[in-house]
């Protein structure tokens, strides 16, 4: 298995570079040189097995050798005992043909969490053996960063840095992060919005000189490891409700594109998948662009859901490569013209293929707090405000009544008590690992939307960049 950059010009590589890599070194992002196949029997056979088995099954073709099986699936074993369900990724009925997919059973209560509980494992064997050291900078919009400090916490070949907008995340949210006082994790307040973090992130891994000098590493899903282990619970979900023998769509609440590019993924590699919905929140780049065929970026508004509160779907260019033939030219292009210009347009054509597979809707406030009381009154299941996003698409989008449509859950709805509450007059609560959260201490540096301030606070700070010293 080979990893090619959606921008045409950064070298081949297997896994383990791809891994350590995050962002190709053209800007672009690595995907596979082709999909894995899995046929109907090879998806049937699925049925019945534990949620970490059938995560071997799928992901071992994208190591390519790099990992012996044995290995990995201990490895899987591991990351997957943090969680607090034994199904990891349970489905619940919310009525005749709609389904939660409950991602929220980890460590800190996020979808993220499925795919950075393993990214970390990972990081751990790739560098053991290589006998090298690496500094993570990501950037989150609430609920990446505290997913990977989890993940990244305490790890002897690990620093890592996260930054988050000053203001804009939960609570709940900030405080995952910022109460990890662990010697190897750092956390950024920066002056701006996730937009603006995102941005420097991918300056940081741009400047060649600075990346190499820090060794710097990616845990956002700018790294195609955490694409792969979010492929997974597409596979079992659709396996649980029936697949390959029942139609199932997916509805997906997403700002950055990842997590439903996963189930691209998953549908290019044999997955039946009816449907896939993208839902949005006010900030609604993705919605529009399904709408018009153009991504056309807009100020961004503070919402209910802040980890769609984005304007710049990275994850994106991965489907765009495909919609452009996979022209790594036409991918710089289209993207160098949106940094000018803030917009780019695909043809009729290529609008028409990603419609034969998505379809989006934006949701606003007040659709969302909506949603969130009225599931509640008549089913006493309690949303998240981005699962809220999720339902109303899918309500929306009208699939047939003998489609089985998964929405996927995002975050346990105790990340934002306030909003769940204002909409159910409930007050969730944390679980009791988490019941001290809000008397913990906290750490955090403030820092201003300036790219060289930043540099300077993660070289200070990196071992990897002192031991290059």
């Amino acid at each position: 298995m080979q990893y090619v950059s959606t921008r045409g010009q950064a070298p081949v590589l297997g896994f383990e570079d791809v891994l350590l890599a995050g962002l190709a070194r053209d800007g672009g992002l690595y995907v596979p040189q082709s999909w894995p196949q899995f046929s109907a029997d090879d998806i049937r056979a699925m049925r019945g097995l534990p949620y970490s088995e059938i995560a071997v099954r799928v992901m071992l073709p994208f190591l390519g050798g790099a990992i012996a099986e044995d290995e990995f699936r201990a490895i899987v074993k591991d990351a997957y005992a943090t969680f607090d369900h034994a199904a990891v990724t349970p489905l619940v009925q919310l009525d005749q043909s709609n389904w939660v997919l409950e991602l929220f059973h980890g460590p800190t209560l996020a979808f993220k969490d499925v795919a950075l509980q393993l990214l970390g494992r990972l990081f751990d064997h790739v560098l053991a053996k290589r006998g090298e050291r690496v500094t993570i900078v990501g950037a989150t919009s609430g609920d990446t960063g505290s997913a990977a400090i989890e993940a990244c916490r305490d790890r002897q070949n690990v620093d890592i840095f996260i930054l988050h907008p000053k203001g804009r995340t939960s609570e709940v949210q900030r405080r995952q992060m910022t109460s990890v006082l662990s010697d190897n994790v750092h956390n950024v307040a920066l002056h701006g919005t996730f937009d603006d973090c995102q941005d420097l992130v991918k300056a940081m891994f741009n400047d060649v000189a600075f990346r190499d000098r820090m060794g710097l590493s990616a845990v956002n899903s700018i790294n195609w490891a955490r694409i792969m282990a979010q492929i997974v619970y597409y596979f079992t979900a659709a396996v649980a409700l029936g697949a390959p023998d029942r139609k199932v769509a997916f509805t997906v609440p997403t700002g950055n594109f990842g997590n439903v590019y996963a189930a691209y993924g998953a549908r290019s590699m044999g997955l039946p998948i009816e449907k896939l919905v993208v839902g949005s929140n006010s900030n609604d780049i993705l919605a529009r662009f399904f709408a018009s065929g153009t991504m056309s970026a807009a100020p961004v508004v503070p919402t209910l859901s802040p980890s769609m509160d984005i304007q710049i779907s990275s994850n994106f260019e991965r489907l765009l490569f495909d919609l452009l033939g996979r022209d790594g030219a036409a991918v710089t292009a289209s993207m160098n013209r949106f940094r000018a210009e803030g917009k780019f347009e695909v043809t009729e054509a290529q609008l028409a293929q990603a419609l034969a597979i998505f379809a989006g809707h934006r949701v606003d406030e007040a659709g969302t707090m909506a949603t969130v009381e009225e599931v509640w009154k008549t089913s006493g299941y309690l949303l998240d405000p981005h699962t809220a996003v999720g339902v109303a698409s899918a309500r929306a989008a009208g699939l047939p009544a003998d489609v089985a449509t998964v929405i996927l859950a995002t975050a346990h709805p105790a990340k934002f008590p306030d909003a769940v509450e204002k909409a159910t007059g409930h007050r969730p609560d944390l679980p009791p690992r988490l019941s001290d959260l809000y008397v913990r201490e906290e750490r955090l540096s403030e820092l201003p939307n300036d790219l060289g301030a930043v540099q300077a606070f993660v070289a200070e700070r990196a071992r990897a960049a002192k031991e290059a010293a």
